[in-house]
């Protein structure tokens, strides 16, 4: 163990790697080193509550006020809900076209601040959650560490499916037409972005890549049993798997239903910003209100929208649970694929039915499927007997049982978030 040393944690401007990077900063904290949170004014507090110092980068129009700036991505996601309808390669045009564009903007406005807040921070080692390069951690004089907290296709690989493709793993006449689409609708994308490098002094990259591993430590989120099998295997001394990041949470006390004790407990949640389809939860809602569970379902900011005397007896809404606490106790839960709740799916051992919208979703979705850790099903174009079935299944199916509680145990052994810890001590003192 080195002497404590200030780390400057840079995650994505979402919940899913703010909470991964938590879950690091704790470990990090017990080694006596001091994690420093830089972050978008949009999410001043969330790291303050887990007991960090935050340091404020704009990622956007600074004269954008704190209201336009905390709605920026709930607003973006709620215009593209009609996209989300459609497969991945569909997508490409609209919302994933769109969400780099906005990507390649944070970027750009954080260089006008993040070098000064750099300087006052005075960081011994910066560790960036993103999927875009920002130049200043790189130029900053002291190594830097890329977490990788979405899927391990983020780091691609000509044998495994691309990234936000949803692709199936030996389907790879389906990876080369979506990954020729892609590079064909982002080139003008890239361009500007390439440009943007080249004003920092950094070297260009290819078309479709927006950042690169770091050279000197990677660290990966994916657990083992959903890993591909990689046609170049990743260097060991830079690439480290995690296992997952499942942070310290507070407990849940499970709400009592009348009669219904026994009743497996399901949890329902589509993120943070996946709610925004009101009318897709009201039917799921409704949907669980016919089904023998105790469930709890997760509405974000859109509790409003649901009104309390339509909310069956056996459904709980609320606007956030603290969601690791409560997957540790669930018998079953329904997600959009996000990486955080499939993560933290396995490590608890629970299965579950994934109806992803949109991004990595799609890649989680039909990898869980695909190892035998839940099922995949669309969003919306499900019917009420279709849904039941698989519900059922992860509940009963000895096989999807079987494979989740190894999963589990496996991954818990790892313990992801100290092994990051000591990955990042041990490069600290190799660059002391």
């Amino acid at each position: 163990m080195t002497g404590g040393k200030t780390i400057a944690f840079f995650p994505e401007q979402a919940y899913g790697p703010a909470l991964n990077s938590v879950g690091i900063a704790q470990e990090c904290e017990e080694l006596g080193h001091e994690p420093v949170f830089i972050t978008d004014p949009a999410m001043e507090g969330l790291f303050e509550d887990y007991g960090f110092e935050e340091r404020y980068v704009d990622m956007s129009d600074p004269e954008m006020t704190a209201e336009e700036k905390a709605r920026y991505w709930d607003d973006f996601i709620n215009e593209h809900i009609p996209n989300f309808d459609r497969p991945p390669r569909e997508q490409i045009d609209n919302y994933i076209r769109e969400c780099w564009e906005s990507i390649v903007e944070t970027a750009k406005w954080s260089e006008e601040g993040l070098p000064e807040v750099l300087e006052e921070i005075d960081p011994d080692l910066i560790c960036v959650d993103n999927v875009v390069l920002f130049p200043a951690t790189k130029r900053y004089g002291v190594p830097w560490v890329r977490i990788t907290s979405c899927t391990e296709n983020e780091i691609p690989d000509p044998a495994i499916p691309p990234y936000c493709s949803g692709c199936r793993e030996d389907d790879y006449e389906a990876h080369w037409r979506f990954e020729e689409r892609f590079k064909e609708v982002i080139e003008p994308v890239h361009e500007e972005f390439n440009e943007f490098l080249e004003s920092c002094g950094v070297d260009p990259y290819p078309v479709g890549q927006f950042f690169e591993p770091s050279p000197y430590l990677n660290l990966l989120l994916y657990p083992e049993p959903l890993q591909w099998d990689r046609w170049l295997a990743l260097d060991p001394d830079r690439f480290q798997y995690l296992e997952g990041c499942v942070r310290e949470e507070e407990p849940y006390d499970v709400p009592e239903f009348d009669g219904m004790d026994d009743a497996p407990l399901l949890y329902l949640s589509f993120g943070s910003l996946g709610a925004g389809d009101t009318e897709l939860m009201k039917r799921l809602v409704e949907f669980l209100g016919d089904r023998p569970y105790r469930c709890l379902v997760n509405v974000g900011e859109y509790v409003d929208a649901h009104d309390e005397d339509e909310v069956p007896d056996n459904v709980e809404i609320s606007d956030w649970f603290p969601q690791p606490s409560v997957v540790s106790k669930a018998d079953v839960v329904v997600h959009h694929g996000g990486n955080n709740t499939t993560n933290e799916c396995l490590y608890y051992g629970t299965p579950a039915v994934v109806m992803p919208y949109a991004w990595d979703g799609f890649d989680n979705a039909t990898r869980v499927e695909e190892t035998g850790h839940g099922f995949t099903l669309h969003r919306s174009d499900w019917t009420d007997e279709e849904l039941a079935s698989k519900l059922e299944a992860c509940l009963d199916d000895p096989e999807i049982q079987g494979n989740v509680a190894a999963a589990s145990e496996h991954m818990q052994a790892a313990d992801g978030a100290a092994k990051a810890a000591r990955l990042l001590d041990d490069l600290l003192a190799e660059h002391a």
